[in-house]
């Protein structure tokens, strides 16, 4: 095992800002190149809302960074980097050199342990579990390649939904599941069984690593939207957008029990109609929470349109 004193004393960081297709390139080779992380954001505050369904969305203009140890080289990371893009052009660069203490402060910045509900506290790692009253849980997660650390109000509703759902010993579904937050959440508040679902190998796989850092893995079944057997289940929460969500309408509406409860975000406060309709041959919904334009959908599942 490691001692802290093998750990890097300083971290080498390597910046691009860059159109989307190439951004996702540049991604993939930073990884391959051995970057201990790579993050992609937006460089011109440009909001995205409505991804085609399956899509990876990026930003017009996307801002890439690769961390590296600081004891390799600048130029060598560049001139590799140039050869896995040829035939394009290496988009300019920066490159920064970043103290030990100084990365670890930009890597935590934001993420504190934070209540949702009033029952749930989201924990990362670096932070100690606060005192937990009665009846409250904790979940450890941290901020990764995969969305979804509570941090944006979509999560943050959603996660505010599911503590306040009587969730103990039922099944539950989390259709969209990104970082698997939701899914981890349902879990650690008694969910019997909880699908986590994605069409993102990457989402699936930060899935996998945060159930199994909380503990609940046996309780998670993982698996693309192709790999999901007929369910019937009485919790569904789906964190996507408007658009996509408007398409699974039916089939997310006939995975839950006559009586089961829904949650639905990822919809801007002018979306919610189009939602509420396209949901209403199954489902009665209306807004139960608004934070920042966006607007948690909750309902129940009738029992007509089966």
């Amino acid at each position: 095992m490691a001692s802290e004193t093998d750990a890097p004393t300083t971290w080498l960081q390597l910046r691009f800002t860059c159109d989307a297709a190439v951004a996702a390139r540049l991604a993939e080779h930073l990884d391959g190149c051995g970057a201990l992380a790579v993050s992609l954001d937006d460089a011109e505050d440009e909001p995205l809302y409505e991804p085609e369904p399956g899509s990876t969305p990026l930003w017009s203009s996307t801002r890439v960074s690769g961390l590296f140890p600081g004891e390799q080289s600048a130029a060598a990371l560049l001139g590799e980097l140039e050869r896995r893009l040829a035939p394009e052009r290496l988009p300019e660069s920066g490159v920064e050199v970043l103290e030990d203490r100084e990365w670890v402060r930009l890597h935590r910045e934001g993420f504190e342990p934070t209540c949702f509900g009033g029952r749930l506290w989201v924990v990362p790692s670096w932070s100690e579990v606060p005192p937990l009253a009665s009846g409250q849980v904790s979940m450890g997660m941290d901020p990764g390649l995969a969305f979804g650390t509570g941090a944006h109000p979509t999560t943050a509703m959603c996660l505010a939904w599911l503590a306040g759902e009587r969730i103990e010993g039922r099944e539950v579904i989390d259709y969209g599941c990104g970082s698997g937050v939701l899914a981890v959440a349902a879990a650690k508040l008694g969910a019997g069984r909880v699908w986590a679902v994605d069409n993102d190998p990457q989402a699936l796989e930060a899935t996998r690593d945060n159930a199994a850092a909380n503990r609940v893995s046996d309780r998670l079944a993982i698996c693309e939207p192709r790999d999901l057997p007929p369910l019937n289940v009485q919790l569904v929460v789906s964190n996507i957008l408007a658009n996509t969500l408007n398409t699974l309408a039916e089939t997310l509406s006939m995975m839950l029990q006559p009586g089961g409860r829904v949650a639905l975000a990822g919809i801007l406060k002018h979306q919610s109609p189009s939602v509420i309709s396209h949901f209403a041959p199954w489902c009665v919904l209306a807004p139960a929470a608004e934070q920042d334009d966006w607007v948690l959908l909750v309902g129940t599942r009738g029992d007509f349109g089966a």
